[in-house]
């Protein structure tokens, strides 16, 4: 047996999560310490359900207040430990976190809309992204969903109700709208 087979037999399908907005309030000067780090009361249970399923749980999230001096990588690293502590508390599990600590304006290939963040997660946790969900906030966790080949979610919570009324245009009216990270969950484990 070939290894492209073996890879291809191992590979599992995975959930990508937005952080902010999606996991914790997204808050427009950014979320700079543990203090701020305010998690939506559904996204424990949420993310405990996955655990219990066949998906890989990745969070995928930009964090362009680290390239504009906001905040440092320092204190990012120490908000997303503390955010995966309580994640495992309540019996979730997270396979990995990425993100993209560069400005708008450093034109990166990391940054959403662009894949950069899922190509890396399939790459290193040999993840397939055919049969995999993006559940985001926002048009560029839509478009970057799209163009990596994920089926994209959007949730009402953080900007989700100002993506949703500009979905249509922006090409993506199709894509499911949910409540929360608690019902998109449910909505991907119906669909399996």
């Amino acid at each position: 047996m070939s290894t492209d087979s073996v890879l291809a037999r191992s590979t599992r399908s995975a959930v990508f999560l937005d952080r902010d907005g999606v996991i914790n309030e997204n808050r427009s000067d950014y979320v700079q310490s543990i203090e701020e780090l305010d998690i939506f009361p559904t996204a424990l249970y949420a993310i405990a359900r996955l655990e219990q399923s066949k998906y890989a749980t990745v969070i995928i999230t930009n964090q362009s207040a680290i390239g504009r001096g906001l905040v440092t990588a320092a204190t990012v690293d120490q908000i997303n430990h503390s955010l995966i502590k309580r994640i495992r508390s309540a019996g979730g599990q997270i396979d990995g976190l990425y993100l993209c600590p560069h400005s708008p304006a450093e034109d990166c290939e990391c940054r959403k809309p662009m894949p950069g963040m899922l190509l890396q997660a399939a790459r290193e946790l040999r993840l397939n992204l055919a049969q995999s969900w993006l559940i985001g906030d926002w048009l560029t966790d839509l478009q970057a969903a799209s163009a990596a080949g994920v089926r994209p979610i959007l949730v009402a919570t953080g900007r989700g109700q100002e993506a949703h009324r500009q979905s249509s245009y922006a090409g993506f009216g199709h894509t499911p709208f949910l409540a929360n990270i608690s019902e998109a969950v449910e909505y991907i484990l119906a669909a399996t």
